[in-house]
């Protein structure tokens, strides 16, 4: 099969024919208004590009790639992503409700801000990405690596935290009330808080 190519365009709700995604390429493809609902996506490559008020609601991406991609006021509610790679990708004005990400590397993407409660991340690399002020109140964050992670006036509150790398974690400018952390994690926190663990 030949892979599509779609490279410096512009796709509105004219030109999309509200297909599935297999394998294609698209390279700094601006995508505006567009209804991406219950797509399934395998293998497709985003590079540079920019989603403005797209609805990702129900759709299911697997292997794909968002490579320095833009995301403006789109949805993603229940979306799914499975071994993505959305390395250096900006989110801002989006929503998330019950956004479920499993495997794949999110490393130095920007989710400042975000409204990402209830969502789900699973054993993602999140090396370097910026969560600061992100509301993470009931979500899972279990394995990550979020080694360099900004997450500075983070709200955490009832958040599963368990096999995740909190090296680098400052537990005094975030919220962790009622949050769910292993021994070897609470070995962290405590020591980054100045305390002493005696027997």
């Amino acid at each position: 099969m030949t892979t599509r190519v779609t490279a410096d365009a512009t796709i509105g709700p004219d030109e999309w024919d509200d297909r599935d995604l297999d394998g294609e390429t698209f390279r700094r493809v601006r995508f505006v208004d567009l209804d991406m609902m219950e797509m399934a996506d395998v293998g497709t490559t985003f590079e540079e590009c920019t989603f403005s008020n797209v609805r990702f609601n129900v759709s299911v991406h697997a292997d794909a790639a968002f490579v320095a991609c833009t995301f403006g006021s789109c949805s993603f509610f229940d979306a799914t992503f499975n071994g993505c790679k959305l390395t250096g990708s900006t989110f801002s004005g989006c929503t998330y409700g019950l956004l479920k990400v499993d495997g794949g590397d999110w490393s130095f993407t920007s989710l400042a801000g975000a409204d990402l409660r209830g969502s789900t991340f699973d054993g993602v690399r999140l090396r370097e990405a910026d969560l600061s002020g992100a509301d993470l109140t009931g979500a899972t964050l279990r394995r990550c690596d979020l080694s360099g992670a900004t997450l500075r006036r983070a709200d955490l509150t009832s958040c599963d935290l368990r096999g995740s790398d909190l090296s680098t974690l400052d537990p005094s400018a975030v919220t962790l009330r009622d949050a769910t952390v292993d021994p070897h994690q609470a070995t962290i926190i405590v020591t980054a808080l100045g305390l002493q663990v005696l027997p």
